[in-house]
């Protein structure tokens, strides 16, 4: 069977290819690029998932989305038991927290900011402007940034107890927990007052399979620290 990763530029997608260069998997690429005006994912990836969202991965007869989901597939078929910790252990635990964490609850905020920062500068009529930037800023201001904030302060908290999120060992936890971090840093105020995760972005953009994913996926720019 062929893996191939149905792979959106600047998108979570990047992580699975750098999976898949950790665990030295052959692999195939279909590459899709965002609408330039709304950013999103073009519907062709529609023909492969009903969402047309990024990232998907084919595998024969399988297909999957959600980047959790896909990780956890991969691992089970192909990871002979690297880039997890053993069943019982505290490590596994900590491993299930963080690769559900990153999209469960790091992801949401970061994605809220988003949104409500475009809604502040985009262009709409002019009595309706001052209204909606008000509303945005508030929303900002009062919710969105002090939650990342707060979920900043424990990430950092919790990298002074281990060098990487689920122990000593470098996991697929680190791979999943790779982009809300780099999307922190880009858009949300991560920066050298929290040295722990920015040394955290430091390594893993060091790694060789992180490079060699970059060189494979084609531009990303979150790829730095």
């Amino acid at each position: 069977m062929t893996i191939t990763v149905h792979h959106l530029n600047n998108s979570r997608s990047q992580r699975v290819l750098w999976l898949l260069e950790e665990l030295e998997l052959p692999y195939e690429i279909k590459h899709y690029q965002r609408d330039p005006k709304t950013m999103l994912a073009p519907p062709e990836l529609k023909a492969i998932h009903p969402l047309g969202k990024s990232p998907v991965v084919t595998d024969g007869a399988t297909v999957l989305a959600e980047s959790g989901a896909i990780i956890e597939y991969l691992l089970d078929a192909y990871g002979e038991g690297l880039l997890r910790p053993a069943p019982g252990t505290p490590e596994r635990l900590r491993f299930t927290y963080w690769l559900h964490f990153a999209e469960g609850s790091a992801m949401n905020p970061l994605l809220m900011k988003l949104v409500f920062n475009r809604i502040v500068t985009a262009p709409m009529p002019f009595f309706a402007k001052p209204i909606a930037k008000g509303i945005a800023k508030k929303v900002l201001t009062s919710f969105v940034d002090p939650n990342i904030q707060s979920q900043l302060d424990y990430m950092e908290a919790e990298l002074t107890k281990s060098e990487w999120f689920a122990g000593k060992k470098f996991s697929a936890a680190d791979i999943q927990m790779s982009f809300p971090l780099e999307a922190a840093a880009q858009r949300a105020g991560l920066d050298a007052s929290r040295p722990k995760l920015m040394a955290f972005l430091k390594r893993i953009h060091s790694r060789q399979a992180y490079q060699r994913a970059l060189q494979r996926g084609g531009p990303y720019d979150f790829a730095r620290d």
